[in-house]
C-alpha cells in the first residue's frame, strides 16, 4: 500500500468517525519554542493549554514535522530521519480512552478491502501507564489482546507532558511485533526493534503545576475537560504495510537512494542485512541523501531558505550533508537536479503544491549545491595548508581547534577532513574537535533557554483573554473611546500604574495595529483623566488578545478607567504606503521576472519596506530600474485597494498569494490592489488608491541566502528625500567636474581610467628602481662554504610583486657558475614577506629554496612554501626580518656543510 494511500485512508476514517479533517499546517510554525514543527499535536497546542477554545470537538490531520536533533544518527540506524508525518485524530472535551483506544484498533484490524490497514490482530501488544487500570482493562475489553501482550509501563515511558506545567497524563502505545528475524521474543519492553511502535495515544486528564523531569512532577488535579492527543506514524506505517525493513525504504524515499546509488556506481544493500546499525558505510551515506533530500524539499517548500542562523541553517546542513554524502561515494558531479525531481514526484500525490512551486524550490536547491561544491574548493586549500603545516614540523596530527575552524568557519564537514588529512598520511585530533562541538552546543542551549519564552508566561495573558477578545479597530479609525481590561508589569497583573513606569496596558477595544506580518506596529498615545500614555510597541502575545506596551508621561493609569486612544496619523501613512508598497513591489516583480520571483518574507515601516524574494541571480541594472517603473506606474494609475474576507479556500481559488511559512485561520483577509494585479493574503493595513503610496524608490538589491534576493525601497515623502539628496550629490559633483550631470558618467570614467594609467607609470617608475639597485647588491654576495649568498632587507612600501622580481634579478646577476642563493624580505601591507631563489648549482648541492623559506617563515612567526627554485613565506613581525634573513644564511651553511 502506497504511503500516499495510507494517509488518504486516515483521514477518510476519522472523517467518518466525525472528525474535521484539518489540513497540515507549515513546517515554519509561529511558536518561540520551535525551529519547525515537530509532532502532529503543535498546531492544536494552544487548545491544549486553553489558550484558546477549539472550533471543533474532534479533528484529524497528517502533520508534517521535522526533527533534527539527532541529525547525526540519520542514515545510521532505522529509526532516525529528519522529516516525518504524523497521522493524529484529536478529542477537545469530546471522546476519551474507551473511543481513542477502539477506533485505533478498528482502523488497524479492519480488512484492507473494507478500507483499513488489515493488521494481524496477534502480532499487535498494548502498553499503558502502570497505574492506568482503566486504559489495561479497556484494551482487553475492546479488542483481541490478551492481558499478557498488555504490558505496564512506567512515567518514562508511558506519561506525557509538555516539559512545563500544564495538561499532562497517561498514554498507551501500540506495537507490531515484526517477527523473530527483528530481535528477541518478549514483548516491547525487551526489543523495541521486532517491536516497533506504531501508535501512541495521549489521555490528557490532569493539570500539572510543576514539571522538573520526564518523571518528576506534580500533579494539581484533573482538567475541567479531558482531551485525547493521539499519532501514528506514516513512515512507520508505510514500513509495516510496504514489507520493508525501515523507512528509507519506502515508496517515498527508496527511488532516491536507487538514483544516487546508481550515479555511484554502488549497490544499495549488498553488505547490509535488517539492523541498520551494521549497514556498509556506502548504505548509510545513501540513506543521508535520500532523507535529507526529501526534508529539503519540503522545507523549502514550505517557505525555509539556506542561511547561516536558526531554520535556514538547518536546511543549508541537510543540503549539505547530502551532497557531501554524495562526494564521498565517489559523486563530483552535481547531484541534486537528478534527486530533488525523484523526491517531488513521490511526495507530490499528498502535497500537489510541490509540483507547482518547484522551479522556485528547485533554484534554492540547486544554488546551494554550487555555493557548497565552492566551499569544498576553498575548504581543500586551507585543509591542504594546515596539512602542509604539522607535516613540516614534523607533526602526524591535525589540531582540533583547526578541524573545527574549517568546519564551523568554512561549513567543511569534519568526516571529509578525517578522510583527506587520512590521504596525506595525518590524524585528526577528534577529541579535540568533539570537545570544541560540544562546547558549541552548550552555548546554543544556553542561549536557546535563556530565551525560551515559557508557556507559563503567558497565564496573565490567557486571563485577560477569558474576558473575550480585544475589538481591533485598525483598518476603520485611528481615534477611539476604551476602558482598560488589565495592566501588567514583568508580566504579572497589576491594579494601577503612574508616572515613568512601562507596562502593558490591554484595551477592551483598541486602533492600534499590532505587530505582523511584517508591519511594525502604531505609534500613539492613549489619554485619560490626567494621564498620559506614550504607545511604544503593540504586540498579539495571545491570539485574540492586543498588548500595548507603554510609558506613562502623566498621571497614573488604573485597571477598568476610562480611556481615549489615538494613533499617530502621520505614522499610520506612511505606515499603510509602506505596506501597500511592499504589495506593489512584489507585484513588480513577478511582472518582470515571471511567477516564481515569490515573496518570502517582508518588513516594513513608516516610509520604509524591504522584501525577500525566490531568485537565483543579482538583477540588473536595468532590470532594477524596469521593476522600479512598472511599480511607479501601477502607483500613478491609482489603482483601487480592497480587502475581502473569506474562506481559505476560496482565496486559493481567486490565486491569493499567501508568505511562506504563515499559519491562517479558516477565513482570511485578501488584499487586492488593481483587482487580480496584486491579490494577497494579509492582515495589515494599507492606502485605499495605490497612487497614496506616492513616489517609490528601490535603493538596494541585495543576496540574502542561496537563491534568495532582497529588495529595498523608499515610499512616500521619504522616497521624495531620498531623491533630493541624490540630486544634490550629482549638483554637486556636476560642479566639482565642471561638467553637465549627463556627462557624469563619461566623466567619472576617464578620470578612472587616467588615475589607472598613471597608478602604472608610478609602479613602472618604482620597479625601475628596484632593478636599478640590483646590480650594487649584487655585488655584496657573500661567500657561504663556497655558495655565492645574496641577503636584503628592502624595508616598507614595496609591493610582493617587486620583491620577487628584485629577487629572480638577483639571481640571474649571480650566474650559474657557481652555487647560488638569494633571500630578499620586506614589509608589503603591513607584513613581513620574504622570497628566497635558488639557481641550478645550488640545488646540485641540495640547497633548496622551499625549506630555506620555511626557516625564514618560522622565525617570522609565519609559514611559506614553494619550489626547489623559487619559494615565498610570510609571518607577523616585520622586527624579525634581519633574523630571518641570518636564520637562511646559516640554514644555507647547515645544509652545504652537511652534504660534503
Amino acid at each position: 500500500m502506497e504511503t500516499a494511500e495510507i494517509r488518504r485512508r486516515w483521514l477518510r476514517f476519522f472523517e467518518e468517525k466525525g472528525h474535521v479533517v484539518v489540513p497540515s499546517a507549515p513546517l515554519l510554525y509561529d511558536d518561540p519554542n520551535l525551529l519547525f514543527v515537530n509532532a502532529g499535536m503543535v498546531p492544536f497546542k494552544p487548545y491544549f493549554l486553553g489558550q484558546e477554545t477549539a472550533p471543533w470537538k474532534r479533528a484529524t490531520s497528517v502533520q508534517k514535522c521535522v526533527r533534527t536533533g539527532d541529525i547525526e544518527e540519520v542514515g545510521k540506524t532505522s529509526r532516525h530521519g529528519t522529516f516525518f508525518q504524523m497521522n493524529g485524530n484529536f478529542s477537545f472535551g469530546d471522546y476519551f480512552k474507551a473511543d481513542a483506544i477502539a477506533f485505533a484498533w478498528e482502523l488497524l484490524t479492519t480488512s484492507q478491502t473494507g478500507g483499513g490497514y488489515g493488521l494481524d490482530p496477534s502480532k499487535l501488544w498494548a502498553t499503558v501507564y502502570e497505574d492506568d487500570d482503566e486504559a489495561a482493562d479497556l484494551w482487553t475489553c475492546l479488542t483481541e489482546i490478551p492481558a499478557e501482550r498488555v504490558v505496564r509501563r512506567g512515567k518514562k515511558d508511558n506519561y506525557w507532558h509538555m516539559g512545563v506545567a500544564g495538561p499532562g497524563g497517561p498514554c498507551s502505545e501500540i506495537f507490531l511485533d515484526r517477527g523473530s528475524d527483528y530481535g528477541r521474543e518478549g514483548g516491547p519492553a525487551v526489543d523495541e526493534d521486532r517491536y516497533m511502535e506504531i501508535w501512541n495515544l495521549v489521555f490528557m486528564q490532569y493539570d500539572l503545576s510543576a514539571v522538573r523531569a520526564k518523571d518528576d512532577f506534580d500533579v494539581a488535579g484533573e482538567l475541567p475537560s479531558r482531551n485525547v492527543d493521539t499519532g501514528m506514524g506514516l513512515e512507520r506505517m508505510a514500513t509495516v504495510l510496504q514489507g520493508v525493513d525501515n523507512l528509507y525504504e519506502i515508496d517515498e524515499v527508496y527511488p532516491v537512494i536507487e538514483a544516487a546509488a546508481e550515479l555511484a556506481g554502488k549497490r544499495y544493500g549488498e553488505h547490509s542485512h535488517h539492523d541498520a546499525a551494521t549497514s556498509h558505510p556506502d548504505d548509510v551515506r545513501l540513506r543521508v541523501v535520500a532523507d535529507h533530500v526529501r526534508s529539503s524539499l519540503m522545507l523549502i517548500g514550505d517557505g525555509v531558505t539556506p542561511g547561516n542562523e536558526g531554520r535556514g541553517y538547518v536546511l543549508r546542513r541537510m543540503l549539505r550533508r547530502a551532497v557531501r554524502s554524495m562526494r564521498l561515494l565517489g559523486v563530483d558531479e552535481p547531484s541534486l537536479p537528478v534527486l530533488l525531481p525523484i523526491s517531488k514526484d513521490r511526495m507530490k500525490a499528498s502535497y500537489p503544491e510541490l509540483e507547482r512551486g518547484f522551479e522556485r524550490i528547485s533554484q534554492i536547491a540547486y544554488a546551494e549545491e554550487v555555493a557548497f561544491r565552492r566551499t569544498l574548493a576553498s575548504g581543500t586549500t586551507i585543509l591542504d595548508t594546515a596539512v602542509e603545516k604539522v607535516k613540516s614540523s614534523g607533526g602526524h596530527l591535525l589540531e582540533g581547534g583547526q578541524a573545527f575552524a574549517l568546519h564551523d568557519t568554512y561549513g567543511f564537514p569534519i568526516d571529509l577532513t578525517l578522510e583527506m588529512a587520512a590521504e596525506q598520511g595525518l590524524e585528526v585530533d577528534q577529541e579535540g574537535f568533539r570537545r570544541l562541538m560540544t562546547e558549541q552546543r552548550e552555548r546554543a542551549k544556553a542561549d536557546a533557554r535563556a530565551k525560551k519564552s515559557g508557556h507559563g508566561d503567558t497565564h496573565a495573558y490567557r486571563q485577560l483573554r477569558e474576558q473575550g477578545p480585544t475589538e481591533f479597530r485598525a483598518y476603520v479609525e485611528l481615534d477611539t473611546d476604551s476602558r482598560v481590561r488589565g495592566l501588567l508589569r514583568g508580566g504579572e497583573l497589576v491594579p494601577v500604574a503612574g508616572q515613568g513606569e512601562q507596562v502593558e496596558v490591554v484595551l477592551e477595544r483598541t486602533p492600534f495595529y499590532a505587530e505582523s506580518g511584517g508591519q511594525i506596529a502604531d505609534e500613539g498615545v492613549i489619554t485619560a483623566d490626567g494621564a498620559r500614555l506614550r504607545v511604544l510597541d503593540v504586540q498579539r502575545p495571545v491570539k485574540g488578545l492586543i498588548v500595548h506596551r507603554v510609558e506613562v508621561l502623566e498621571g497614573e493609569v488604573r485597571v477598568g478607567q476610562d480611556v481615549h486612544a489615538s494613533v499617530d496619523p502621520e505614522w499610520r501613512l506612511s505606515a499603510c504606503q509602506a505596506h501597500s508598497g511592499t504589495h506593489v513591489v512584489h507585484a513588480a516583480l513577478r511582472q518582470v521576472l515571471g511567477p516564481t520571483a515569490l515573496q518570502s518574507g517582508s518588513y516594513n515601516k513608516p516610509g520604509y519596506l524591504r522584501l525577500d524574494f525566490a531568485w537565483n541571480s543579482a538583477l540588473s541594472a536595468a532590470t532594477r530600474s524596469e521593476v522600479e517603473e512598472v511599480a511607479n506606474l501601477a502607483v500613478r494609475q491609482d489603482l483601487p485597494v480592497s480587502a475581502m474576507v473569506m474562506p481559505l479556500p476560496k482565496a486559493r481559488e481567486l490565486g491569493a498569494l499567501a508568505l511562506f511559512g504563515e499559519t491562517y485561520d479558516e477565513d482570511v483577509r485578501v488584499v487586492e490592489i488593481g483587482g487580480p494585479w496584486s491579490r494577497e493574503l494579509c492582515g495589515g493595513t494599507h492606502v485605499q488608491h495605490s497612487s497614496q503610496v506616492g513616489a517609490l524608490s528601490v535603493t538596494g538589491e541585495s543576496s540574502v541566502g542561496s537563491g534568495v534576493r532582497r529588495v529595498e525601497a523608499l515610499v512616500g515623502m521619504d522616497a521624495l528625500r531620498y531623491l533630493g539628496r541624490e540630486r544634490s550629490l550629482v549638483a554637486e559633483l556636476a560642479t566639482t567636474l565642471k561638467a553637465r550631470p549627463e556627462e557624469l558618467p563619461d566623466r567619472v570614467s576617464s578620470l578612472l581610467a587616467r588615475l589607472k594609467e598613471a597608478e602604472r607609470e608610478i609602479q613602472a617608475l618604482h620597479h625601475q628602481q628596484v632593478l636599478a639597485s640590483a646590480g650594487q647588491i649584487a655585488a655584496g654576495a657573500k661567500d657561504v662554504f663556497g655558495v655565492g649568498f645574496v641577503r636584503h632587507d628592502a624595508g616598507s612600501g614595496a609591493t610582493t610583486d617587486d620583491l620577487r622580481t628584485l629577487t629572480l634579478e638577483l639571481r640571474q646577476r649571480l650566474g650559474d657558475d657557481r652555487p647560488g642563493v638569494v633571500a630578499v624580505a620586506g614589509v608589503a601591507k603591513g607584513r613581513p614577506v620574504v622570497i628566497v631563489a635558488t639557481n641550478q648549482p645550488a640545488r646540485d648541492w641540495g640547497v633548496r629554496a622551499g625549506e630555506l623559506v620555511k626557516t625564514a617563515a618560522t622565525t617570522l612567526g609565519g609559514g611559506g612554501g614553494g619550489k626547489d627554485d623559487l619559494a615565498q613565506g610570510g609571518g607577523t613581525d616585520p622586527s624579525r626580518i634581519d633574523a630571518a634573513l641570518a636564520d637562511v644564511e646559516h640554514a644555507v651553511g647547515e645544509r652545504v656543510t652537511a652534504g660534503r
